[in-house]
């Protein structure tokens, strides 16, 4: 019984230390973000931010090269603003790259909620930007992410009692070929509907085809270490693969190149993302590519078009820009909400959000919701912690004798454990009992951590007094140290270890795991509080019951 304690425990502090591992990838130091200011200045890439990417590098048959400006032309070129009631973007009249985008209701942190997160962000350390262009037969016959466009105006808004807004760049071939690329955002959305609109009046017939990408910088080697983090990549999907992982490890060891229908594209994050979301019926060739200065592309392309003289074309896709939030990403693109990435435990994980988004619908608060589940959880498994509580009272009820035990047969640990396993089969105790509750809430405990991890709803989500923010630390540590109380409690239910060295590492746990939980979101701390203070009243109650039989 003791040897299968102790391995429990280990087993117990191992997923401690992965989720701590965890916890320092997205709560740990990291470089300082840019600051609206800073992204203003930004917001006109320069030469050294022109991406090293030709696209028929990465699109072998079209048989072009991407137009590449002049460095004075790239450094002058002008951006645009759009302002919507969720975004605040800023396009480039460069090539219409999307360089920054502000989500108005996401603070950057709650000490500073008048400065927006920023998501896409064209400075060089951080950049995450979306481009998209056109590849002609000929070279310089079809506008690229590099090619200067013309706007109407620089500002865009979203005006009070309308529900659409768009931004026109437009661009125009000697020829006689006139393209306008056009953004259209709507009320309430983190959708953008992107088109490249043709119009052919050059006496031939125009043939092109459109490719969506989107460009990252990798994150620093520091923050993608240990044994579980929150990933930060590419990811796409196929009806074939489903959700699939493309790491910039796998950027580096080959390029994608596959041919998908029904399926997208998108770079992800803790808690955001930015998707290309083609129309469910275009066959695309999805591709990636590694760039100079550690950042790295990934994107589609379509099929060729031919444009007769005379005829428009318009080749059409939505750009996903915004929070994790899974309802909205199941409405924009089947498999989307995958991106909400529970791991190996999604099957765990994925009920467990939904029950609890259901009792949010009700109590309007994140903290309250957490309580009500864990109060579900524990009804749900009353009756497997009854037998398990009774099993161990029974163990406490011996545990006069099994130290007689001890003392008769010292350091003879074959005849002691022969008197034990006798002296079990006597009472009908089964030793093992008492273990079945930490078994069943490890799967349950680490799914929950997952669910208060990767939910967007949970950020900066507000409990009560101090507790401001359920998805970092309790800033002064009151639930971690309650916890740690509620450990010491349950020790004294429990049957005491005979092996004095056990029993002093099971005085010592409950001041180990009151550190590791100190640096935990609060929001898993909370479940662990109340799931620790229902178990005592569980086993109290049963092992008083016990006590009063025997007597």
């Amino acid at each position: 019984m003791d040897n299968i304690r102790l391995l429990l425990i280990g087993a117990f502090a191992m997923v401690l230390l992965m989720l701590w591992q965890a916890w320092q990838q997205d709560y740990g130091p990291k470089p300082a973000p840019a600051t609206a200011a800073g992204a203003a200045k930004s917001g006109s890439a320069g030469p050294e931010a022109v991406p090293e990417v030709q696209v028929a590098s990465s699109t072998p048959d079209s048989g072009t090269q991407a137009e590449v400006p002049q460095a004075d032309e790239a450094s002058k070129a002008p951006t645009i603003s759009v302002k919507t009631d969720l975004l605040d973007v800023e396009i480039s009249t460069r090539g219409g790259e999307i360089l920054n985008v502000f989500l108005r209701d996401y603070p950057s942190s709650l000490e500073t909620p008048d400065i927006k997160f920023q998501l896409l962000n064209s400075g060089p350390e951080n950049r995450f930007i979306a481009q998209s262009g056109l590849i002609g037969a000929d070279k310089g016959t079809a506008p690229t992410h590099e090619t200067l466009y013309q706007a109407e105006r620089q500002e865009f808004s979203l005006a009070e009692g309308e529900d659409t807004v768009e931004a026109a760049l437009f661009w125009q071939h000697p020829s006689g070929v006139k393209i306008t690329k056009r953004y259209i955002f709507k009320r309430g959305s983190y959708q953008v509907e992107h088109r490249h609109e043709i119009e052919n009046r050059s006496g031939n017939i125009w043939t092109a085809r459109e490719y969506r990408q989107l460009q990252r910088s990798r994150p620093p080697e520091d923050r993608s270490k240990g044994f579980v983090y929150t990933y930060t990549g590419a990811a796409i999907y196929s009806p074939e693969e489903k959700y699939e992982k493309i790491s910039f490890d796998d950027m580096d060891d080959a390029k994608l190149d596959r041919d998908v229908t029904g399926g997208w594209i998108s770079m992800i994050q803790h808690y955001f993302l930015a998707a290309w979301i083609p129309p469910v019926d275009e066959k695309d060739h999805f591709y990636s590519k590694k760039l100079p200065g550690n950042r790295y592309a990934i994107g589609m392309y379509t099929p060729a078009v031919n444009v007769a003289d005379g005829a428009t074309h318009s080749f059409s896709s939505r750009l996903f820009i915004g929070p994790k939030l899974q309802h909205r990403m199941a409405e924009a693109a089947t498999g989307l909400e995958l991106t909400v990435d529970y791991g190996w435990l999604t099957v765990l994980a994925q009920p467990i959000y939904w029950l609890l988004e259901k009792i949010h619908s009700l109590t309007g608060n994140w903290g309250w919701s957490i309580i009500i589940l864990t109060m579900l959880i524990k009804a749900g498994f009353f009756k497997l912690s009854e037998a398990s509580y009774k099993s161990m009272a029974n163990m406490r009820k011996l545990a006069p004798r099994m130290q007689a035990l001890k003392d008769r047969y010292g350091d003879d640990k074959a005849a002691l454990q022969q008197a034990t396993m006798k002296l079990y089969k006597e009472e009908k105790i089964n030793p093992l009992g008492g273990c079945l509750p930490i078994l069943v809430q490890i799967p349950v405990f680490i799914a929950l951590y997952w669910v208060l991890l990767e939910s967007v709803e949970l950020r900066q989500a507000p409990f009560i007094f101090w507790i401001k923010d359920l998805s970092i630390k309790d800033p002064y540590y009151v639930l971690p140290v309650i916890m740690g109380v509620s450990m010491l409690v349950q020790q004294k239910l429990n049957p005491a270890p005979v092996d004095p060295m056990q029993a002093k590492i099971m005085m010592m746990l409950p001041f180990v795991f009151t550190v590791f939980f100190a640096f935990f979101p609060s929001g898993l701390v909370l479940y662990w509080v109340v799931n620790n203070i229902l178990s005592i009243s569980q086993q109290w109650y049963i092992t008083r019951q016990i006590e009063k039989a025997a007597k």
